[in-house]
């Protein structure tokens, strides 16, 4: 005898396979995979400005390399941590004011930086799109950083912060304090990125650093005077002496006591320009 089509094991088996379906679907339908985050490295090239640099001149860049993460928040925001080391440097051998190149100083430092940064994207970007794969972008944050100005006198290297070039610590100069190495500098940039695969993005950043310290350079106020550096006991002058106003090798001493060294008005600042390439990690996240 032939079974009806409705026959209650048919039914039980069909419903099962239903429900299976209706409880996968959902599953499916609401986890997507998402960009998270990317861990990428950054090279380039620093410049400083400052009180050997006042033109704004870009003729001594320097390396600069770094590694960020940056957290995504959604298409156009997304949060960095960025970590650089940076060698900065001028001299007074490169300016053509008179009084700046009688002075005769110079100095190099090491930078080393963590930046805080904000990003946001001018347009949608999302990676492995092939409509959302560019955006220009702009950021900004903080960045807290160690610096440690030195230079060479016969071939030899000297940190300056110890030498108190400008009188700092003395008697005579009591509002002068020893300026520390530690600083921050809020910053300002942007640039642009491009995803070139699923995985990978490349980009350029512009950033400036306004920096809280007029000592990367070690020059800031007025000359302390040659009384403050008094020679050694066998007559021969000190390495602060000798760095303190270094105008000797290009004429008459210059530096009397009070006269224009630096200029406190400024902060000293620096700018980088970065080649980036990251690698984007992702998760499946639930879409409702």
């Amino acid at each position: 005898m032939q079974k009806p089509f409705f026959y209650s094991k048919r039914i039980v088996t069909s419903g099962l396979i239903a429900l299976g379906m209706l409880l996968a679907s959902p599953v499916l339908a609401q986890n997507e995979l998402q960009y998270v985050g990317e861990l990428g490295f950054s090279v380039g090239g620093a410049q400083y400005f400052g009180d050997l640099n006042t033109g704004g001149a870009l003729n001594t860049i320097k390396p600069t390399v770094g590694i960020f993460y940056r957290k995504y928040l959604n298409d156009y925001i997304g949060v960095r941590a960025h970590f650089r080391v940076s060698q900065l440097g001028y001299s007074d051998v490169y300016n053509t004011n008179e009084f700046q190149r009688r002075r005769n100083l110079s100095f190099n430092s090491q930078v080393y930086e963590l930046d805080l940064q904000g990003d946001f994207n001018f347009f949608r970007f999302e990676p492995g799109s092939y409509r959302y794969r560019f955006s220009p972008y702009f950021t900004g944050g903080v960045g807290l950083f160690h610096f440690n100005p030195y230079a060479y006198l016969d071939g030899q290297r000297y940190d300056l912060q110890p030498l108190r070039t400008e009188g700092q610590g003395s008697a005579q100069y009591p509002d002068r304090k020893p300026y520390g190495l530690v600083s921050y500098a809020f910053l300002l940039g942007g640039g642009f990125k491009y995803n070139i695969s699923r995985s990978v993005n490349i980009g350029l950043e512009l950033l400036y650093r306004f920096t809280q310290t007029d000592y990367l350079d070690d020059v800031s106020k007025t000359y302390a005077g040659a009384a403050l550096f008094p020679p050694k006991p066998n007559g021969e002058n000190t390495v602060a002496y000798l760095l303190q106003d270094r105008s000797y090798a290009t004429g008459d001493p210059i530096g009397v006591a009070g006269r224009q060294r630096g200029n406190s008005r400024d902060k000293d600042q620096f700018v980088s320009l970065e080649f980036t390439i990251s690698i984007l990690f992702t998760s499946y996240r639930c879409k409702f």
